[in-house]
């Protein structure tokens, strides 16, 4: 009995994982059917959008209705202002929300959902253009539209062929592509993808300054290129940031000295009350400005398998410091 459950459980598991094979293979499948499908249709689409003086308002019931608020979003976070009417609520008030000026784009597979052919006739009335992603182009939906996007799909990856899987996986991609399209025309750059994503740890990465997380005036460890090195090691225990800048007048940096550069020094057999700092700094250091992004400090340690770094001015003067902890402490890593 228990070989025979245990047979039972292996067969189920093998065919649990078999039938996931095949929902991905049939919805990457429907995926890649639409890139031979795209043509004149959809750069019309960008073209409306990007001659659009309102915004775009993206609506849908059902699956249909969850994939359009994605679609919504993707395109107000990449530089094309668009938000989500739900059908059955802009038959009670919110078809105001929509003007004269703003292009609707539309999603029911079948093209015939009762919310939408409720409203879209209205929608027309008042003077907005209408894209539609429907897999029914013969569709009310269809003809209402000015234009029409083709997200049919051979098949469900539904083994019933009944619930939406592989058709609003279709959709899905259909509104990602025509997003990275207005993304693309529009010119949207790092600058402005920062802008429109300011929390977290992706609005860190693109808005975070060196001069944002640095340490600036006594925090700095800095000492003369007169100095010995006894001297570096009181400034290095001092400010703990791992390391001290050496300078010359008025703050130009000339070198580093690291907890590093401390060990091998000391492994020589160098006094270290005679010792001169310059004798053992690290000449013309790595340095990083303090208008650049935390993230190129991070991307710059990583790189040249350091943990510390003087920040220069244009002129080569010793305006800051940071180290690895900084910027972990501000969420940049």
């Amino acid at each position: 009995m228990i070989a025979t459950a245990q047979n039972s459980d292996h067969a189920a598991s093998d065919d649990a994982l078999a039938l996931a094979r095949e929902v991905l293979r049939i919805e990457a499948a429907a995926v890649g059917a639409l890139a031979s499908r795209l043509d004149e249709r959809f750069l019309a689409a960008v073209h409306m959008i990007l001659a659009c003086r309102g915004r775009v308002v993206v609506t849908g019931i059902g699956k249909s209705g969850q994939i359009g608020r994605k679609i919504a979003s993707t395109m107000a976070s990449t530089g094309t202002p668009a938000f989500f009417v739900h059908p059955a609520e802009a038959s009670h008030g919110d078809l105001g929300m929509i003007t004269r000026d703003d292009v609707v784009v539309a999603l029911s597979y079948s093209g015939e959902s009762d919310e939408l052919r409720m409203i879209l006739p209205l929608v027309k009335r008042q003077g907005a253009r209408l894209i539609a992603v429907t897999g029914n182009h013969r569709s009310t939906l269809a003809d209402l539209a000015d234009v029409v996007l083709d997200a049919r799909v051979e098949k469900e990856a539904c083994p019933l062929n009944l619930a939406p899987t592989a058709s609003t996986t279709a959709a899905l991609a259909l509104g990602d592509a025509l997003a990275v399209a207005l993304l693309h025309a529009r010119g949207f750059d790092h600058d402005d993808f920062a802008r429109a994503h300011p929390a977290g740890a992706l609005g860190r990465r693109l808005l975070l300054h060196v001069r944002d997380v640095m340490r600036v005036g006594d925090e700095v460890p800095a000492v003369g290129q007169d100095a010995t090195l006894a001297d570096a090691v009181l400034e290095i225990s001092r400010k703990r940031l791992g390391m001290t800048a050496v300078v010359a007048p008025p703050r130009r940096i000339v070198g580093i000295f690291t907890d590093g550069d401390l060990r091998r020094t000391l492994e020589s057999g160098a006094d270290i009350r005679a010792t001169r700092i310059e004798e053992v700094m690290t000449r013309n250091p790595r340095t990083i400005s303090p208008d650049a992004l935390a993230a190129e400090a991070v991307e710059s340690m990583e790189q040249h398998k350091i943990t510390q770094l003087a920040v220069a001015d244009a002129d080569g003067q010793l305006v800051g410091a940071l180290n690895i902890h900084d910027l972990f402490r501000a969420k940049v890593i």
